[in-house]
Parts: structure tokens; C-alpha cells; sequence
């Protein structure tokens, strides 16, 4: 499932918490490549040439080195340039047909941007392969996975969301369980008839039965969908979800919604993007250090 996972890491807090996510979600047997991206590339290589690519590339391996180390990790490292953090890191994870890509939400450095950013937004709406995001002192919990969660609303996204943390809960073995935010859209309040008392309580119970046909715990709530998603999160220690155009859990990678999630969640938020459907692994046995830099 993940075999080959690439983690963002910036020499910050965040990095490691990544670090520590990517040891808990790769199988077993599996390879971890370390990843530093510098920005402003072009433009400074532009004026310092092959001496500016020579000095960013040993700092990041020295850097990416002493990561490692303390994570007593046996890691490939990638050192390059690129516009932008989040679209370097895109860019590495198709090169190397990575099937996870991990980053942390600090908001402190470089790598913390990939959160708030516009460039990153929209690099993360068209990743090649589902991305984890840690959250913050992620590193200082015991990484232990007892319940993963799947964000569901009966969509064929949030269809494949469940078959993937099936899977994870299968081999880490973990309990799992789904919920569904019940809420109105917007469409639905041009007739001035939002759902109110008794239909609100038969909606979440129709939420739940559909939840619990599919042989797991159920779990729903009438609300918004982020802020509901964020207390349940609390409840499991992996949250996963699917990605589309629309509707409250299509939603979690485009907008406000993805942003509030990404940093309210209480849990590491896996995020299955629709690129990455069908993205074939990689089968790397290398583990000498590497930099790749264009």
C-alpha cells in the first residue's frame, strides 16, 4: 500500500513530526526518502550558477543526514530546487513513483507553508499520490494506531477512502469506523426548508444506519462538515478521507475547509487525492544518499 514514502523535511519541528508519521503508515519493509526543497531556485541560480546549486545541495544532505541520524532511520535523500515547496515535493513523488507523500503542519519554516500557501493549495489538489499530514509534536506521542477513521458520504471517493483504511487497519491491526457530517447544502436552503428538529434526528440516523451496513462502527453528526470532522478526529488516531470538486468531504482538499482541517485535526489526516487513484509503486532497494536537482 505504501511502499515507497517520501517525507518533507526542513530541518523544523513539523518535518519530524513527519518523520515519525511516515515510520507508523509505511509497510512493512517498505522505503522512506527524506526530501528537502529549496525555493526561489531559478531565480538564484540564475545568479549564482553551478556554485549556488553545489552549496544548496550539501547543505541540504548535510542537513537531511543529521534528520536521519537522529531518527535512526535508513533513508534515500533528495535534495532540489524547485518555484515552490509543495510543488517540489509533487514534482520528487512522481519522479520516484512515491505512493505517500508525508509533511508536517508546523506553521514555523519553510515546509510549514506547504499549509497555508496559494501555490501549495493548488499543487496539493493535483498530487500523484495520497498525502499524510502530521500534526503538530506528532513525534512526541506514542505512535500507536489502535482506531483509524474515514471520513464518509457515500461517494465513490469516500468509497475508495474506506477500502484504503480498511486495508491500513487489516495490517496495522486497528478497529475502524466512519462518520458522516450530515448538513444542508447550500442548493438545498433556496426553498427556505432547512432541516430542523425531528428530520435532523432521522437524517443522522439514517447516516448511521448506512455507516453500519458496511459492517463498521458508525458514527454521524448534524453540523459543519470541518468542525465536525475535527472532533471525531479526536476519537481516532488516523483520519482519512477521499477528494472531489464537491460536497462537504470533496470539499477537504479545496478551500477554507482543507486548511481548517489540516490544522484543527487532533489526528494525522491522510488524504487520498483523485491523481492518485491507480498510482503504481515503485520497488527501490537503494539506500545510498542521492540529490536530485534540475
Amino acid at each position: 500500500m505504501f511502499a515507497n514514502v517520501i517525507v518533507g523535511v526542513d530541518g523544523q519541528e513539523g518535518g519530524r513530526d513527519a518523520i515519525a508519521l511516515a515510520q507508523v503508515l509505511r509497510d512493512p519493509g517498505g522505503t522512506v526518502g527524506l526530501a528537502y526543497i529549496h525555493v526561489g531556485y531559478a531565480r538564484l541560480y540564475r545568479r549564482g550558477g553551478a556554485a549556488y546549486e553545489a552549496s544548496e545541495r550539501e547543505h541540504g544532505l548535510e542537513l537531511l543526514r543529521r534528520e536521519r541520524d537522529e531518527a535512526g532511520l535508513d533513508a534515500e535523500l533528495h535534495v532540489r530546487g524547485s518555484a515552490s515547496v509543495g510543488r517540489g515535493l509533487h514534482e520528487l513523488a512522481e519522479e520516484v513513483g512515491a505512493d505517500l507523500l508525508v509533511i508536517g503542519s508546523s506553521r514555523r519554516g519553510i515546509l510549514g507553508r506547504v499549509l497555508i500557501g496559494d501555490d501549495t493549495r493548488a499543487s496539493l489538489n493535483g498530487a500523484p499520490c495520497p498525502v499524510a499530514i502530521a500534526p503538530a509534536e506528532y513525534r512526541k506521542r506514542p505512535q500507536v494506531v489502535r482506531e483509524i477513521g474515514v471520513g464518509y458520504d457515500g461517494s465513490p471517493e469516500s468509497q475508495h477512502a474506506l477500502e484504503v483504511a480498511r486495508g491500513l487497519a487489516e495490517r496495522i491491526g486497528a478497529k475502524l469506523s466512519a462518520f458522516e457530517a450530515v448538513s444542508v447544502p447550500l442548493y438545498g436552503l433556496a426553498d427556505g426548508v432547512p432541516l430542523i428538529g425531528d428530520a435532523i434526528d432521522e437524517a443522522v440516523a439514517e447516516a448511521r444506519d448506512r455507516i453500519a451496513d458496511l459492517g463498521i462502527e458508525p458514527h454521524a453528526a448534524y453540523g459543519i462538515a470541518a468542525e465536525e470532522l475535527t472532533l471525531y478526529s479526536a476519537s481516532v488516531d488516523v483520519l482519512v478521507v477521499g477528494s472531489r470538486g464537491y460536497g462537504p468531504v470533496g470539499r477537504l482538499v479545496h478551500g477554507s475547509i482543507s486548511t481548517q482541517l489540516a490544522r484543527t485535526a487532533r489526528c494525522p489526516l491522510l488524504v487520498l487525492t483523485r491523481a492518485a487513484a491507480g498510482t503504481p509503486s515503485r520497488d527501490t532497494t537503494q539506500d545510498a544518499d542521492t540529490a536530485t536537482g534540475h
